[in-house]
């Protein structure tokens, strides 16, 4: 990753992927934390574009097609898809703040335009690979690889162009502890890398990610993107997200990833999804999540 980067900063203030109000707030949240003044601080040059419009107001649950709030959520990703295209049309960087996962299905929807073979790094503590036929939940945060991978409803499948938007031997899971059965089936059928917590144990965050950027790096990729769910990281340092998960991946390793992501030089987007501040404490959620931005974009200690 350059030195100096053109960064241009979207807020996705989306909640309607899963059923715990708040997340709407992530990205004031992250705001406050200090993302700009951290990222100035570097020498990069920062653009904060807003946020994308999602409306607001007491949900009545409705379910399409065994999906919930699916009209919000395609209007949403819609508008994020085209602004992230946008963004990469003019060569900037795009840092997007979220939100629940479901917004990824825009961010990579807008990043096709420009990349053809992108690398994807999931980090998380789930897959996000359901379908509205295996989704215990109905809920479309659970499902945003699925979508980017060509699985799922027409409707978010088809967001901004048709059909998929990356490949399948081109995204790296790193974190993963909660995996559905339906989801199991699909990361073995599609040969999906998936380094969940086992690996992270016994080889060490270290050798993860040098396999990770290897593998990726073995792929052509023309693009690697980021997607960072804060319920990567053990609910002890983050504790406002909505679907936590005991035994994640430590502060530390959060940061010796992004710091070696940094300095594989390959990040060309990223996104930092599921901060609910409502569900936080004193906002260290967020404190954490600007953090991890700082060391992505090249924070050094000395």
């Amino acid at each position: 990753m350059e030195k100096n980067l053109n960064i241009s900063m979207v807020g996705v203030p989306l909640d309607y992927g899963q059923s715990r109000r708040g997340v709407d707030m992530g990205p004031s949240a992250i705001r406050y934390a200090g993302a700009v003044s951290r990222l100035e601080a570097i020498g990069h040059l920062v653009t904060d574009t807003g946020d994308i419009a999602v409306p607001t107001g007491e949900r009545v649950g409705q379910e399409l097609d065994g999906l919930k709030n699916l009209d919000e959520v395609t209007n949403a990703c819609t508008d994020l898809a085209e602004r992230v295209a946008e963004l990469t049309k003019t060569g900037q960087f795009p840092l997007i703040f979220g939100g629940d996962h479901s917004m990824a299905i825009g961010t990579l929807a807008g990043l096709s335009e420009k990349y053809n073979n992108l690398g994807v790094i999931w980090y998380d503590a789930h897959a996000d690979i359901n379908t509205e036929e295996t989704s215990p939940s109905g809920n479309i945060h659970g499902m945003p690889l699925a979508v980017s991978l060509g699985m799922g409803h027409d409707r978010l499948v088809n967001i901004y162009k048709e059909g998929r938007k990356i490949k399948p031997e081109n995204v790296v899971i790193i974190g993963a502890r909660s995996v559905d059965p339906g989801e199991r089936k699909v990361i073995k059928e599609l040969g999906i890398n998936v380094f969940t917590m086992h690996e992270i144990d016994r080889d060490g965050m270290t050798s993860v990610m040098n396999q990770a950027i290897d593998y990726l790096t073995s792929k052509n990729i023309d693009g690697l993107h980021l997607s960072l769910d804060l319920d990567g990281l053990d609910p002890l340092y983050t504790p406002g997200v909505g679907t936590p998960v005991p035994g994640g991946i430590s502060y530390r390793e959060s940061h010796l990833a992004m710091e070696m992501l940094q300095d594989s030089g390959l990040v060309t987007s990223a996104e930092f999804v599921e901060v609910n501040p409502i569900l936080d404490d004193k906002n260290a959620t967020a404190d954490v999540a600007v953090g991890l931005i700082g060391s992505l974009f090249g924070e050094k200690l000395l």
